[in-house]
């Protein structure tokens, strides 16, 4: 019964009529091609995630290699080694979304195996080890000087407390939350679930900051201010050609990403963003979730008309884009049914 948990097209099938009429409106289905010039179909999921972190500024960009399907695990495990990358690390598919198949990796062994496994494009990334992870929705017209914050998504690892007695099997299926997730957790090899926890001992279940690995998702937007925007706007003019979406960030303190410090920027994420304090169930209701997509549409459909009618940004064909999206639903398939192996 709890909303935050429906499938995705609960939350878009209901907005289908006012996509119909923005396209309207833009006399072109694909109008939203052009929000974001710099990154592939403005960023609709078939992008690779290498290329588009590669537009970040090296101060916020974590180390990151490319291991393409191609390529030699020697190779990739030397190219490591070059570039100072150490263990654990995180591994996930080039192209993908909603955590589907991340990992984070403990050793060479493990690396070897997921390599082995998945035959994709993987990401190979230093793991972070800031304390906090956020989403930062961030949009500004291509003409103008600054832009806006809609959304701050602070992210809650799953976690367990031990009570001295019960097994860590036992504490997740009596918590609430985590027992929604006993599936993926029994997959993870690094969890005893017969280990007994200390009292007030804190075990943290997931590193990875994905609703479907057990995050929470809290809504943020107290965080919002001007200052925060100011380095937003800085960020945005040096991302050549991002104007719409939200970026994934990891953090020790807030006001260090306020002031443009000491963070790092996991992803870059285009039109199929979301503003995910929607999902922030105690603090909004559904009908809150349908209307906020609504508005981010809006902001969408403002900043692409921009960079078409004023920039001369010519849309992408409708043929084309229909295209991607249906090799996109091939490779989901395939990156799914890795996901069962």
């Amino acid at each position: 019964m709890n909303w935050e948990y429906w499938p995705s097209s609960f939350f878009y099938l209901p907005n289908l009529p006012y996509a119909f009429y923005l396209a309207t409106k833009a006399k072109h289905p694909a109008f939203f091609s052009v929000a974001n010039p710099s990154i592939k179909s403005s960023g609709n999921g078939t992008e690779s995630k290498f290329e588009t972190l590669n537009l970040i500024p090296t101060e916020y960009k974590p180390k990151t290699i490319l291991h393409k399907s191609t390529d030699g695990i020697l190779d990739t495990l030397k190219q490591l080694v070059e570039e100072k990358i150490e263990y654990p690390l995180i591994a996930k598919p080039d192209i993908g979304f909603r955590g589907l198949l991340v990992k984070k990796i403990e050793n060479e062994s493990e690396l070897k195996s997921y390599i082995q496994k998945y035959n994709i494009n993987i990401i190979i990334q230093e793991y972070i080890n800031y304390k906090n992870e956020c989403g930062i929705f961030y949009h500004r017209h291509p003409n103008e000087e600054k832009g806006a914050i809609t959304s701050i998504t602070l992210k809650k690892f799953l976690n367990i407390t031990g009570n001295g007695s019960s097994t860590l099997l036992t504490l997740i299926l009596k918590n609430q939350r985590a027992s929604l997730y006993l599936d993926v957790l029994k997959n993870k090899a690094h969890l005893n679930l017969n280990r007994v926890l200390d009292k007030d001992e804190e075990l943290v279940l997931s590193v990875i900051g994905n609703h479907s690995k057990g995050t929470q998702f809290i809504n943020g937007n107290h965080l919002i201010t001007k200052q925060l925007e100011a380095t937003f706007d800085d960020l945005s003019k040096s991302i050549k050609g991002w104007f719409y979406g939200r970026i994934d960030l990891k953090y020790n303190d807030f006001s260090e990403v306020e002031n443009g410090e000491n963070f790092k920027i996991l992803e870059i994420n285009g039109i199929i963003s979301e503003p995910t304090h929607i999902y922030d169930a105690q603090n909004s209701t559904y009908f809150k979730a349908l209307k906020s997509i609504r508005n981010h549409w809006k902001y969408l459909y403002n900043i692409s008309m921009i960079n078409h009618q004023q920039n001369k940004i010519p849309y992408k064909s409708s043929r084309e884009f229909i295209n991607e999206i249906v090799e996109l639903r091939t490779y989901t398939k395939k990156v799914k049914s890795y996901s069962d192996l």
